[in-house]
């Protein structure tokens, strides 16, 4: 009887649990089982705004559940991943991380997040190349041109940024670092008043990401000179890579798909297979060639791997080039 009662009591306890737990209730089966809240570290019609409709738009279609996007600029997306970090682990909140939330993460200390402890990384889902820039009235031509020009006279040539630690500084400064050219930084809130100002002829050069300068370079307002990807692009291949004057310079922007730590492992597998096939059509990549970005779509080990990868890179970078957080 003792025994009988035990096993009971057990079993109730089991249900109980259960019911408290939505994440034991509910297996890959049953999800998602209500709306999926997908946060954006940036505003609204940025890049990672317009990857997470995107991808929305997929999963709502294919599951049936409405993917809520909801944007949390607010100091530099630190709010947004504290919100994430979070949130319940049942997979119905997620957030997308890009090279900006990796910046922060390395210069900012005291953080209420951990990029690496507190997220299940689910997909490495596109990449975005840079494009470095120089006023056209400039006599050089190539990526050799610039750095000879930049050499023959040191601390006199100007490069614009988005900012202190942003990654058109961080990828300027990576160029500078492994050319040994002497250029001045003058950042500025956001690129766009950096590619006006090289457009003005104010600053010499500026590294923005393909969709801000992609008009200019078309117009003639600006002249590319190198896409800081380890390749030419299939948005732009007629602008040779960095790299093929640099042997080894490479600077990519990337967007990446995080979910609360100690989501199962069975829903984060779900969502990797859904992404991925997301990024497979012709709709999405047609969208995101549109912001000058390359779908890839990783497994779950690649990106888990890729992460803590790019942070130590982005952290030497942020040494080398003496960025120091706002705040």
């Amino acid at each position: 009887m003792d025994s009988k009662r035990s096993t009971v009591a057990r079993v109730a306890m089991m249900a109980l649990a259960a019911i408290a737990s939505p994440t034991l209730a509910q297996g890959p089966g049953q999800y998602p089982s209500k709306p999926i809240r997908l946060i954006i570290l940036s505003t609204p019609a940025s890049g990672p705004d317009i990857v997470g409709r995107l991808i929305g738009a997929h999963l709502t279609e294919a599951w049936g559940q409405q993917v809520v996007i909801d944007p949390r600029p607010g100091a530099s997306g630190i709010i947004g991943a504290e919100i994430a970090a979070r949130s319940a682990p049942d997979g119905h909140t997620l957030v997308i991380a890009t090279t900006q939330a990796a910046i922060v993460s390395v210069m900012f200390d005291k953080l209420k997040f951990d990029l690496i402890k507190d997220f299940s990384p689910i997909s490495l889902m596109a990449s975005t190349p840079f494009l470095l820039v120089v006023n056209p009235g400039m006599p050089a031509k190539t990526i050799a041109d610039f750095v000879a020009m930049a050499k023959a006279k040191p601390g006199e040539l100007r490069y614009g940024s988005g900012g202190s630690g942003s990654p058109p500084h961080l990828s300027a400064e990576l160029f500078r670092h492994m050319t040994g050219i002497d250029v001045q930084h003058v950042p500025y809130k956001g690129v766009t008043p950096a590619l006006t100002d090289t457009i003005a002829g104010q600053v010499h050069m500026t590294i923005s990401v393909v969709p801000a300068v992609l008009a200019h370079m078309r117009s003639g307002r600006v002249r590319a000179l190198g896409i800081t990807s380890a390749r030419r692009s299939e948005v732009v291949p007629e602008v040779p890579a960095i790299s093929e004057t640099i042997p080894g310079y490479e600077y990519i922007g990337w967007y990446t798909l995080l979910a609360p730590a100690r989501t199962p492992v069975a829903i984060i597998n779900r969502l990797n297979a859904e992404v991925v096939s997301a990024l497979k059509t012709s709709a999405v990549r047609e969208k995101l060639a549109d912001l000058g970005a390359e779908p890839i779509g990783s497994t779950v080990k690649e990106v888990t791997e890729f992460i803590p990868a790019q942070m130590a890179r982005l952290r030497e970078l942020v040494r080398l080039s003496g960025a120091k957080a706002d705040r």
